[in-house]
């Protein structure tokens, strides 16, 4: 009997070992969904449920809120010149100047290669989102140590405005998209 006991304590030790492990794993399954492997921001699926989110409590309040979209210039240079390693380290840097560059209550998500986006919530105008940017390219001016030197990286950004520019995160993300195009065409770093 009392050997039976210490294998039903093992067992039962053994089972929440595991349903521990299971659960962390779960976590990390959610968080890898979610967000970008490489610089652990948010990633596209998540930044459009927050806009998604946005856009509903910004109809409810009447509140503004903004869209910016983010595209590093040049940034495949990077990569052909010093390496996707070097690459990757610029774009954690970028990340990590990004989000210092926004209150705790915005978003900053990477969506893909060298492209950001940022959702600044509860803006009063478009002078709010013209200051955010200005500390977004002075943020992205600072040098990014890598191997024996530094790079020094600049960004094109387009913004839209809810619901001047529209009203549901389509609308929002093209009109973003299309601005940060038009800026690219002005000679980038605009």
């Amino acid at each position: 009997y009392g050997q039976l006991e210490n294998a039903n304590r093992q067992l039962e030790q053994k089972v929440q070992e595991r349903t521990l492990e299971l659960s962390q794993v779960n976590r990390r399954l959610e968080f890898l969904a979610t967000h970008d492997s490489l610089t652990g921001l948010p990633n596209r699926l998540l930044l459009f449920d927050r806009l998604d989110q946005a856009v509903k409590m910004s109809r409810r309040s009447k509140a503004k809120f903004a869209l910016l979209f983010i595209d590093l210039d040049d940034f495949k240079n990077v990569n052909d010149s010093f390496g996707h390693a070097v690459g990757d380290q610029v774009l954690r840097a970028v990340g990590e100047a990004l989000s210092g560059s926004m209150r705790l209550s915005d978003t900053v998500a990477r969506l893909a290669g060298d492209e950001f986006a940022m959702i600044l919530y509860d803006v009063r105008n478009e002078d709010d989102v013209a200051i955010v940017a200005r500390k977004i390219a002075a943020a992205l001016s600072q040098p990014v140590r890598v191997q024996d030197g530094s790079l020094t990286v600049t960004a094109s950004i387009g913004a839209s405005l809810f619901p001047q520019h529209g009203t549901d995160p389509d609308a929002l993300f093209k009109k973003a998209d299309q601005a940060m195009y038009t800026a690219k065409g002005r000679g980038k770093s605009q």
